[in-house]
């Protein structure tokens, strides 16, 4: 164990997964979000393989007795990725990726839902004030909630911002049920793959030639999507859970740092005030998952015979 390489590397991967974010932003308003997910899953694809050939698991990791498993984690994917793509186009930089953090709130419930998994009443009070953060983040652009209907780009950007947590969040509790069976090099490759065809299939549906500055912009995205992931891979061999997950948190000065020097976005206190709400119920989360396997690891100690 090596928290602190660990913390660097995931440090890192939040980094280029943000500046992956910023580009495909940045060519939003030239291509449409299905090309964009194809562009950011299939060069995905060239550091994923060099990864595998440099571990030499290219072969093992095509291997799966799970293709059904990984299409429905790959629809999932290919969905939410679509939807957030759209919401990048829409809203400012930090509020998208403010409105990201539902994801894991939105997993936790699933889990429960969907895996049985145990989710006691401090967890579901967290959720539901994240929820709260979020609906305070959404509320100045949902027109629609407040008698004005469907109305202006940003309100369809914070419905999409929704879509893609929701569906993020059913491909993250999809995931889980894979690694009870399938390696993480298997997990990776297929979706890169399953999310390549997805969005190439969006092609009837209005992609344009973007020019060289736009493919530029997307080929770049794909790469530091692949490299994200790789770094988000290895950081988690070299710490726990419960000390990487905060850091996710710190994308949201980058997007605070991009937003305001790249696409000239002042944020909003309202907006700041709802990420606050959101990433303090998240964090209660992370330390709650903590807390439960410190008491499951002492259980098993003193279950354990000594002798």
């Amino acid at each position: 164990m090596n928290p602190e390489r660990a913390i660097l590397l995931k440090l890192a991967s939040v980094l280029v997964f943000t500046v992956m974010a910023s580009l495909i932003k940045a060519a939003s308003t030239v291509v449409p979000a299905g090309e964009a997910t194809f562009f950011r899953s299939f060069f995905a694809l060239p550091p994923i393989l060099v990864w595998l050939a440099w571990q030499g698991d290219v072969r093992s990791a095509l291997r799966t007795g799970n293709v059904t498993g990984h299409v429905w984690r790959g629809f999932l994917g290919v969905v939410g990725m679509g939807f957030g793509f759209a919401a990048l186009g829409l809203l400012p930089f930090p509020e998208a990726v403010a409105l990201g953090y539902a994801m894991p709130l939105l997993a936790t419930a699933f889990a429960a839902i969907l895996l049985g998994e145990v989710v006691r009443m401090y967890r579901w009070s967290a959720i539901l004030i994240g929820m709260v953060g979020v609906l305070v983040i959404l509320w100045p652009r949902l027109t629609v909630l407040q008698g004005g209907g469907l109305t202006g780009g940003e309100t369809l950007g914070a419905l999409c911002a929704l879509g893609s947590a929701a569906f993020g969040a059913l491909s993250i509790v999809a995931t889980r049920r894979l690694v009870l069976t399938e390696k993480t090099s298997t997990i990776v490759l297929y979706f890169s793959l399953i999310c390549s065809a997805g969005g190439l299939m969006t092609l009837p549906f209005g992609w344009v030639m973007p020019d060289a500055t736009t493919a530029a912009m997307l080929v770049a995205a794909g790469i530091l999507g692949g490299i994200g992931q790789l770094l988000l891979t290895e950081c988690y061999r070299h710490a726990d859970t419960s000390t990487i997950a905060p850091f996710d948190y710190t994308s949201m000065l980058f997007a605070l740092a991009i937003g305001y020097f790249v696409f000239a976005e002042v944020p909003t206190l309202v907006m700041l005030a709802g990420a606050l709400i959101v990433i303090a119920a998240g964090m209660f989360v992370i330390w709650r998952e903590h807390q439960l396997g410190l008491e499951r690891a002492r259980a098993r100690k003193v279950a354990t015979p000594q002798g």
